[in-house]
């Protein structure tokens, strides 16, 4: 009964999700706005956008395990993991400003500027969400609690992809009265200011509660050793780079899917005629996917009482791929269709976000059960590196594509251009979900076998 009173107050697990809300308003643009950012508006090819982002992403996700150790290591009084979540606040803020802005430095010029900035901003990103994903580990010791955390998380995060999704190029288009660069500039302005007031108040509602035995002369190779032994987190890291790739394929060609394959259409509700441009097409088309995804996300706990972690994760996202493949079949006029389609890949989604980070939780646990240390950091860093790999591989691959297809930016396109705009938006992506899902049938610990493993760890304290 002593374990009851670590529980976590409806005030901490707001706390908590309210730096996953701040961390999705910069996710959720790297995903669907980056991309088109850059060909459209920043000027640069797709194949060198695409080369870019697999670069800039790799040098950072390489950084994920290094700064999971440093802050595995890292004893202050506000504990590891919290400073960091108030320390990369602000920068985090200006790096994203930055990386939105449109120098004029020329054609070389331009693309250094941009490798620059976007990898200031992803390691600015990495400072902030190693450290945040890590304390989900440390506010609780009890892995069915921690689901529930995650809930909370989730459901802050995808308010944070909503407002990102749904009125950003509204705001943009707002902002930049016709200059496109313009609103880009003052709407990352904007989600910079809201973002580091989110992460300050992640910062002072939540505590460190788990205390892991300090053993400073605990090697680096020791732990990464742990790591690579620990098959259970093998799985998911591997999971989880086909789900990024996945759904990162998928949301980086929304815009182009709208902008230049659906195009201006109407749509008559309820006897209302409504006038959809690609703004707020795109726009509602993404409010959707996202609302969707947090039903989804508030329902995982239901689902729990009937199917395990393990088949959430594998069979959701199957499901979701599937849903998302039948987008090859549409026409632009399948209006519907696609808002349908959309809802059912991200409800889908959904539970399988919400359960990826829970089973993350408990590989974090596995390894302190099977190897006697604690390395709750490396393990979230890790998968973070996994989390990246994946939106480094989706993001070049639609810039590859794009140009691989004949994609020229603001022109009128080809069939072919059409047909690889249609692709990404279908099975390219869908491939990749699949793979990831079957790969997670074979995750070995059972949700009864972590019961026993949370016993062994109590009494061992």
């Amino acid at each position: 009964m002593a374990e009851l009173k670590q529980y976590l107050s409806k005030k901490e697990k707001i706390g908590y999700g309210l730096g996953d809300m701040a961390s999705n308003l910069y996710f959720q643009t790297f995903v669907v706005f980056m991309p088109i950012f850059y060909t459209d508006v920043f000027g640069l090819a797709p194949a060198a956008m695409g080369t870019m982002m697999l670069f800039s992403r790799f040098w950072d996700a390489a950084n994920d395990p290094f700064m999971g150790m440093i802050a595995d290591r890292t004893e202050t009084k506000w504990g590891k993991f919290r400073p960091y979540i108030a320390g990369f606040a602000i920068p985090i803020g200006l790096a994203g400003f930055l990386a939105f802005n449109t120098p004029n430095f020329g054609g070389s010029g331009n693309l250094i500027y941009a490798y620059v900035t976007y990898i200031l901003l992803m390691m600015m990103y990495t400072g902030v969400n190693v450290p945040y994903a890590a304390l989900m580990g440390v506010i609780t010791p009890n892995s069915a609690e921690r689901t529930s955390v995650s809930q909370y998380r989730f459901a802050f995060a995808f308010i944070g992809q909503f407002v990102a999704g749904a009125v950003t190029l509204g705001l943009v288009q707002y902002f930049g009265s016709g200059n496109e660069a313009t609103g880009w500039k003052m709407v990352m302005l904007l989600y910079g200011i809201f973002a580091a007031a989110l992460l300050f108040g992640t910062f002072s509602l939540t505590k460190e509660r788990v205390l892991p035995k300090v053993n400073k002369q605990n090697k680096i190779k020791d732990d990464l050793k742990d790591l690579i032994k620990n098959k259970p987190w093998i799985l998911m890291g591997l999971a989880t780079f086909f789900q990024l790739t996945y759904i990162v394929m998928r949301g980086s060609s929304t815009t182009y899917y709208f902008r230049y394959f659906v195009g201006n259409q109407e749509l008559n509700l309820l006897g209302i005629n409504i006038d959809l441009g690609y703004a707020l097409f795109t726009s509602s088309f993404i409010g959707v996917g996202t609302f969707a995804t947090f039903i989804g996300a508030l329902l995982t706990s239901q689902f729990n009482k009937y199917f395990s972690k393990k088949i959430i994760y594998s069979r959701f996202l199957i499901i979701s791929a599937i849903c998302s493949l039948l987008f090859y079949f549409l026409s632009p006029g399948h209006i519907i269709l696609m808002y349908l389609l959309n809802g059912l890949v991200s409800f889908f989604f959904g539970s399988v976000s919400v359960t990826q980070w829970a089973m993350y939780t408990d590989t974090a646990d596995y390894g302190e059960w099977k190897f006697g240390r604690r390395s709750t950091a490396l393990i979230m860093a890790a998968s973070l590196f996994a989390l990246k790999m994946g939106l480094t591989a989706g993001g070049a691959f639609v810039g590859w594509i794009l140009e691989g297809y004949g994609f020229i930016a603001n022109e009128v396109q080809t069939e072919t251009a059409l047909h690889g705009i249609r692709m990404l938006m279908s099975l390219f992506p869908a491939i990749f979900g699949i793979i990831g899902g079957i790969l997670i049938l074979f995750y070995p610990i059972s949700d009864k076998r972590m019961v026993k493993i949370e016993a062994d760890l109590k009494s061992r304290k």
